[in-house]
């Protein structure tokens, strides 16, 4: 692309008023007039925040993709977008993923830039940054903030799935406080986000797979020096890739979702991939559906032994030779050819890649473990679908009949489910109604729910769970999720009753209610609502156009791409 073809030349190129506006406000800090004359100007768009523990240390890694774009010849500009920190927001960070896209989408579209670097690492930060940028379509390349280092407790290795584990046990008096203030000292020993393939993870993994970042992105500790490295080799990435006009367009074609599914499926990675890609699929105008997750991953096992659903760490995936690792030994049903940031194929980047530990990745004929992906369900009590992970559930429980406990709604659930007089026990299906995209509102993390105390005490330790909410990345079990459409429109989770009796027929994708379809209907026609509408705000809005989770739960006023052109030059 040539100089007079930039984007920001529409601001630092022009004469008279405009022109001495744009450039003069600018130079109050330091820039000199050389900067201005035809450089590609990129745009590092960061989520650090204090707020965002997963974030915190992007500033220094901002720096590092600053000196790469200063030695390839570009400009760059560092601004910020609302942080995402999952650990910390409330009601949900997944309920303000929608209006980060559009804060990183306006910021884009309304400021001189050619291409963008998106920092991202905690779970929400990276499909927000990556919709929000597809909806404008620039020259875009992803820096992921990596991983932590593993974590330390009395001599073993410990990650974020290890919460849940420590939460039964302490539950179930087996653990005490001070044993879990020993352990939450050795969790979190360095910068980055969760040291397993929870959704964090599998979203870097995801950018990765799907071409958007250089080769081993994913994987390389955030205390490591080479996460410097990447940013800066990055960072001279993006000005080449604004003189090639190398869009997000052209890299995430369809073959590429399908790259990124296979890859997910690989690895072990989190329910939640399903929902965030369906939502930047809608963004950059690719037709993907619930059917594509079941179709392309059908036959792929799972390689990666990570916890959950095995005993390693992120880590041990980079010593071990990464993604790109992973990736080589898909090569006979990956889409080769598909191009990546780095203007090389999916292929060229792995082919001189190799395995250095099969412990943590296996070969495609010697798998880790046969069942790998997410498994999409269908049937009565999810007509549009619903979503397990058979690799960290209980394989006995992947075929069950079992009878209905049901939980209106989360206070309804804390309020019950360590009562004594529970009508529970372990063939029971706990169902958790009304904590969907609309219900909650947001969609909250809570469909791994407890297993009841009296049952903890008899030593039961998964139980089928149904829900139309979501699940952290870091959570396991026997969990059926994002059931769709959720009980607050209407869904059939909505008229489930306790004693009804549910049928998980994983091998089979299905998940039925075994009522009659007239009892259905009576009962649908006697239902009513008790979700609150929230009546002002960005909640407000969420509520009135969130899409339901087979569709990315992405506003209904989103989808496509809307292009780089400002909205209105008042200029």
């Amino acid at each position: 692309m040539e100089a007079n073809k930039q984007r920001s030349q529409n601001w630092f190129g022009r004469e008279g008023k405009d022109g001495f506006i744009y450039r003069a406000w600018m130079k109050n800090q330091g820039v000199p007039p050389h900067q201005f004359q035809g450089k590609p100007v990129i745009g590092i768009c960061n989520t650090w925040s204090e707020l965002t523990p997963c974030n915190a240390h992007f500033r220094e890694l901002a720096v590092a993709v600053k000196n790469g774009i200063y030695e390839a010849g570009g400009y760059p500009v560092e601004f910020p977008v609302m942080s995402l920190g999952e650990t910390l927001m409330k009601p949900t960070a997944m309920l303000y993923r929608n209006l980060v896209s559009m804060d990183v989408e306006e910021s884009i579209r309304a400021n001189p830039m050619d291409g963008v670097v998106l920092l991202c690492g905690c779970d929400k930060t990276t499909p927000a940054l990556v919709m929000g940028a597809s909806s404008v379509n620039l020259p875009t390349i992803v820096v992921s903030g990596g991983p932590m280092l593993t974590g330390k407790h009395k001599g073993r290795d410990i990650g974020t799935s290890d919460i849940w584990r420590f939460s039964e046990q302490h539950r179930a008096g087996k653990m005490t406080q001070e044993e879990m203030l020993m352990a939450e000292a050795g969790m979190c020993r360095s910068s980055g986000h969760c040291a397993v393939m929870g959704t964090a993870s599998t979203m870097a993994s995801m950018v990765e797979s799907l071409g958007l970042s250089l080769p081993e992105n994913a994987a390389i500790p955030a205390a490591d020096a080479r996460r410097k490295v990447l940013a800066h080799l990055s960072g001279m990435r993006i000005v080449e890739m604004v003189k090639e006009n190398r869009k997000l367009s052209d890299i995430l074609t369809k073959e590429a979702f399908e790259n990124a599914i296979m890859a997910n499926a690989a690895i072990g990675g989190s329910t939640n991939f399903v929902i965030h890609l369906l939502a930047i699929a809608g963004r950059i105008g690719v037709k993907l559906s619930m059917e594509d997750f079941e179709r392309v991953a059908a036959k792929i096992p799972l390689l990666v032994n990570l916890q959950p659903s095995g005993k390693y760490f992120m880590e041990d995936l980079y010593y071990a030779g990464g993604i790109p690792a992973v990736l080589k030994e898909l090569k006979g049903v990956l889409n080769n050819d598909c191009l990546t940031v780095n203007g090389k194929t999916v292929q060229e980047n792995y082919e001189q890649r190799e395995c250095y530990n099969r412990e943590v990745i296996a070969t495609i004929d010697k798998p880790f473990n046969q069942i790998s992906g997410v498994i999409v369900l269908k049937g009565n009590l999810c007509e549009h679908g619903a979503v397990i992970k058979p690799s960290a559930a209980t394989p006995a429980l992947l075929q069950h009949e079992g009878r209905a406990v049901v939980f209106e709604n989360i206070e309804d659930y804390k309020h019950r489910i360590d009562d004594p007089a529970l009508d529970v026990d372990e063939n029971s299906v706990l169902v958790l109604k009304n904590v969907g995209p609309k219900g909650y509102p947001g969609m909250p993390e809570v469909g791994n729910m407890g297993i009841p105390t009296k049952l903890l005490e008899k030593g039961v330790t998964d139980m089928v769970r149904i829900s139309d909410g979501r699940m952290s990345g870091t959570g396991f079990g026997t969990v059926v999720l994002h059931v769709s459409p959720e009980a607050a429109v209407g869904g059939t989770l909505g008229i489930v009753e306790s004693g009804d009796v549910i049928v998980l027929d994983v091998a089979n994708r299905k998940l039925e209610l075994k009522v009659s379809d007239e009892e259905i209907q009576q009962r649908k026609a006697k239902w009513k609502s008790t979700v609150n509408i929230v009546e002002r705000g960005y909640v407000h809005l969420y509520q009135q156009h969130v899409q339901q989770a087979h569709l990315g739960a992405d506003f209904d006023f989103l989808n496509g791409c809307s292009g780089g052109d400002v909205v209105r030059d008042s200029h």
